[in-house]
């Protein structure tokens, strides 16, 4: 590691002796000049401007390359421009002398510097920033830009797991049979971040030696070798709870709240990030196709609807100082999880309310998320990130969604207050702009996790086949919109704790008399739709019922590009 040297020289030495003869008149001399002072010290600083236009792993996997344009005034500096690497909890350069590269002040700059991966000082998670040095001090011209391509170091190169259909559903793991006879080619699963550390693994990173709880880690390859074994494409939300013994995974001067469900994660300390990229870094390596009894995860959204803080705590903060935040922690799963599985793909998670229920403290519009998060990325290295979306009825308590217009929610252009299955084109259409595309010029990946319609209405009781119009209707304008690659629907079998608020969301009926144990008991139309929907054979002739019930003739006339045109 290179560092700067820092002298005084004599006549520092000389004007601090002189200060302590003159004592107090010298004190009130500093307090007149106080304004001169620091505009003397604005006028000198260096007029510096510099960007970082790439910085990559090169195709060795040993080494970085960063490149940078430059332009400005160097007076007042030694005339070098340097690189100094940053972590992510590392917000300023006090007291730093250290540097990764340096390069006499030119246009157009490059350095090159060793990647240092699985040691304690490994590159692949830090940041870079392009500063200049005035003699005392590094003074930042640049913003900082981290590592774009964690996927040149992957092990894991195969291709990610496509299924033939976009059918998903969150599945009992004690009906796997229903669920295959279902023809599920989707499937989430939930982990618990905050109770992973414990006893009975080891597992060594960077150096240091950390322990995961067996007990915990069996029960989730249990499940996810279940799923993925069968073929199924595993998408993997990561929630982070409140548990006392793992105080460093919480993000700091966050308080518990009783109206939390899970909060941010932390990268702004070293413990938080340390643990945080282990942890992940562990999911990723564990969870990578190799071992069939632990099964492949190829999805992985990080936290859930955090555009409201109650699935992702920290307390009141304005919009882009948390979503910095959580770009943060984002950055650091998406690092582990592309430097180990290349073509796994990352998301964050957003509820229905697009630009509605927003206070810029806790509740913020996904719009603005979007926006903030992109922008965040464009400047500091852009990523493959994906988005996560809710589409749910406006309201929940009632299946129909070709009526949520009359709730004033719903409008046809990028404004309105909730994007869900009555203009979800929007959402697509949204993402399809030139600015929010992927690195490679796509439309970024888009999956819908977690939707679902209810078969009781608080009004008029039983309304499975609305429930069952509902899904077709939904799953053919999925199917048909080419920049969403799943469905996952909310549920196979009712939750008892659901129920009693009056959302029915089962494929299933469920047993209430016990309590919030989820026992199936009766098959409701959907099963039939679901199980039948993406068969080209039966498709047409099943959903025939739904008509009279939305009020159409054809299917084409309120689902653009209808897949199945050809065969109305």
């Amino acid at each position: 590691m290179n560092h700067k040297k820092i002298g005084k020289g004599i006549a520092g030495i000389l004007l601090m002796a002189s200060m302590c003869l003159l004592g107090t008149s010298v004190l009130w001399a500093d307090t007149a000049n106080t304004a001169n002072t620091a505009d003397t010290a604005e006028e000198k600083k260096p007029a510096v401007e510099s960007t970082i236009t790439s910085c990559l792993v090169n195709p060795d996997k040993t080494s970085v390359t960063v490149k940078a344009v430059t332009e400005g005034d160097m007076t007042g500096t030694d005339g070098m421009l340097y690189l100094v690497e940053q972590q992510p909890y590392q917000k300023d350069l006090n007291g730093r002398t250290d540097y990764a590269g340096a390069k006499p002040f030119g246009k157009e700059v490059t350095y090159s510097f060793s990647l240092n991966q699985g040691t304690k000082d490994d590159r692949l998670y830090s940041r870079f920033v392009v500063a200049v040095w005035d003699g005392e001090k590094y003074i930042e011209v640049s913003k900082p830009h981290y590592i774009t391509n964690p996927e040149a170091v992957a092990p894991n190169t195969k291709p990610f797991n496509d299924p033939l259909t976009k059918k998903g559903l969150q599945i009992e793991l004690n009906m796997l049979a229903d669920a295959f006879e279902l023809g599920v080619k989707h499937a989430s699963t939930n982990i618990a971040f905050h109770q992973i550390l414990g006893e009975g693994i080891e597992y060594q990173y960077d150096g240091k030696t950390y322990h995961f709880s067996k007990q915990v880690m069996e029960g989730y390859d249990s499940t996810i070798s279940a799923l993925s074994n069968k073929g199924m494409t595993i998408t993997a939300i990561i929630l982070n709870g409140w548990n006392d013994a793992t105080p460093d995974l919480i993000y700091p001067g966050t308080k518990k709240s009783s109206n939390a469900f899970y909060y941010l994660f932390n990268p702004a300390t070293e413990k938080g990030f340390e643990q945080t990229r282990a942890i992940a870094s562990f999911l990723a390596e564990r969870y990578n196709g190799s071992n069939p009894n632990q099964g492949k995860v190829s999805n992985w959204i990080i936290g859930n609807e955090i555009n409201n803080q109650q699935w992702n705590y920290t307390g009141s903060w304005d919009l882009n100082s948390y979503v910095q935040a959580y770009h943060d922690a984002f950055r650091i799963f998406y690092t582990a999880v592309k430097s180990v599985s290349a073509n796994d793909r990352v998301y964050f998670s957003l509820d229905y309310n697009w630009n509605n229920e927003i206070d810029n403290k806790l509740k913020y519009g996904g719009k603005n998320i979007v926006d903030t998060f992109n922008s965040i990325t464009a400047s500091q290295g852009q990523m493959d990130w994906g988005l996560a979306y809710h589409p749910y009825p406006a309201p929940m308590i009632e299946p129909e969604f070709w009526d949520d217009a009359n709730t004033g929610w719903i409008t046809n252009d990028f404004n309105s207050p909730v994007i869900n299955f009555a203009n979800l084109n929007l959402l697509t259409d949204y993402m399809a702009q030139t600015a929010f595309r992927s690195p490679t010029g796509d439309v970024r990946h888009i999956i819908l996790t977690e939707e679902g319609f209810t078969a009781t209405s608080p009004t008029r009781g039983d309304v499975s086949q609305i429930q069952a119009a509902a899904f077709a209707y939904s799953y053919y304008l999925v199917d048909s919109n080419p920049h969403i690659d799943a469905y996952i629907l909310s549920r196979q079998v009712d939750a008892p704790l659901e129920v009693r608020s009056g959302l029915s969301f089962g494929l299933w009926e469920c047993r209430m008399d016990q309590g919030d144990h989820i026992v199936a008991t009766k098959r409701r139309k959907i099963w039939q739709v679901f199980r039948n929907i993406d068969k080209k054979k039966y498709t047409i002739e099943l959903t025939e019922f739904a008509k009279p019930i939305i009020g159409i003739e054809k299917w084409s006339d309120v689902v653009p590009n209808f897949r199945w045109r050809s065969m109305e």
